[in-house]
C-alpha cells in the first residue's frame, strides 16, 4: 500500500493569495501533477488539516476542483484553519465517527487501518485532545489491538523548536503519548501544522509531520523567533507499507531540478 500524504495546502477561492503573496491553488494543482506521475500510484490521499484557509464553503468546493484531477481515493481531516460544518458538508461522503461535533473517522479497508483524529479547537490556532477523544482513540485501538495502525492529526503531539508553532501546539499531547504507548500495533503517527517535515518518538511511536505544497514555516529555531513563513520547495510525504517491511516514509519535493542522471557508465563509477 502506498499513500501519499499532502498537509496545509490553504486553499482559498479562485483569484486570491494567502497573505497576498501564495499562490495555494496553483500550488495543489501542481502536487496533483507530480502525483499523477508517481508509480506505483499512491492507492490513498491523506490530507492532514487546512485544506482551505478560512474555512468557508466556496473554499472548499474550489479545494475538490483541485483534487478532482487526481482520480485517487481522498481521505481528510480538519485543521486549525478548517470549518467543521463547512468540511461535513462539502465532503458527506466520508464516514465521520459522529453526526455532529469532531471529525474523527476510521479508514478499515486497506492494509494498514487508519485512524483520524479531529484536534481543532473551533477559534483557536492550538489543538486539543480532550477526555472524550482521547477515550474514543483508546476504545478504537482497543477493538483491534493487533492490525497495522496510523493514526492522523493535524497537530503534532511534540514540540518542533520552531517557538511561535509550538505556542499553538497541542494540548492533551502528555495523556496522548500513553495511549501510544499502550498500543504496540501503532506503526506511525502522521501530523501537520507546521509546514515542515519534522519527526520525533512519542509513547515510543515514530511521529512526524509533512511540508505543504504551498508555502513552508521558516526554520528558526530560537528562542523568540518570530511568525514568518518561506516559499522553499514545497512537498509531500509518501508512506510505503509492505509486511515485510513495515511502514517506510518518504519526503517528495515538488519540482524540477534536473534531469535523473546515471552513477554508472560502462559498468563503472563515472569519474
Amino acid at each position: 500500500m502506498l499513500i501519499a500524504q499532502i498537509s496545509d495546502p490553504h486553499i482559498k477561492t479562485p483569484g486570491r493569495l494567502a497573505y497576498q503573496k501564495v499562490d495555494t491553488s496553483t500550488a495543489l494543482a501542481i502536487c496533483v501533477e507530480d502525483l499523477k506521475r508517481i508509480r506505483p500510484r499512491p492507492d490513498l490521499v491523506l490530507i492532514t488539516g487546512d485544506l482551505a484557509d478560512f474555512g468557508t464553503p466556496e473554499e472548499y468546493a474550489h479545494c475538490k476542483t483541485l483534487l478532482a484531477p487526481l482520480g485517487l481515493p481522498v481521505h481528510i481531516l480538519p485543521g486549525n484553519h478548517d470549518d467543521r460544518d463547512a468540511m461535513r458538508a462539502a465532503w458527506p461522503d466520508i464516514n465521520w465517527a459522529t453526526d455532529s461535533g469532531p471529525l474523527h473517522s476510521i479508514l478499515e479497508d486497506w492494509p494498514v487501518r487508519i485512524v483520524c483524529l479531529d484536534s481543532v479547537v473551533p477559534g483557536q490556532s492550538g489543538g486539543c485532545l480532550d477526555e472524550t477523544a482521547l477515550s474514543w482513540l483508546d476504545g478504537v485501538l482497543a477493538a483491534q489491538p493487533t492490525r497495522p495502525t496510523i493514526v492522523a492529526l493535524h497537530h503534532p503531539p511534540f514540540a518542533t523548536g520552531i517557538a511561535h508553532m509550538d505556542a499553538m501546539g497541542l494540548t492533551g499531547a502528555a495523556d496522548f503519548a500513553g495511549i501510544l504507548a499502550a498500543h504496540s500495533q501503532i506503526v506511525r503517527v502522521l501530523a501537520g501544522h507546521i509546514h515542515r517535515p519534522v519527526q520525533a518518538v512519542v509513547g515510543g511511536r515514530l511521529a512526524m509531520t509533512a511540508p505543504s505544497p504551498a508555502h513552508q514555516v521558516v526554520l528558526d529555531l530560537t528562542d523568540d523567533g518570530p511568525s514568518r513563513f518561506i516559499l522553499e520547495p514545497p512537498g509531500y510525504l509518501l508512506h510505503r507499507w509492505r509486511p515485510e517491511t513495515g511502514l517506510v516514509s518518504h519526503t517528495a519535493v515538488i519540482g524540477d531540478f534536473g534531469g535523473r542522471y546515471p552513477f554508472f557508465a560502462d559498468g563503472a563509477l563515472i569519474d
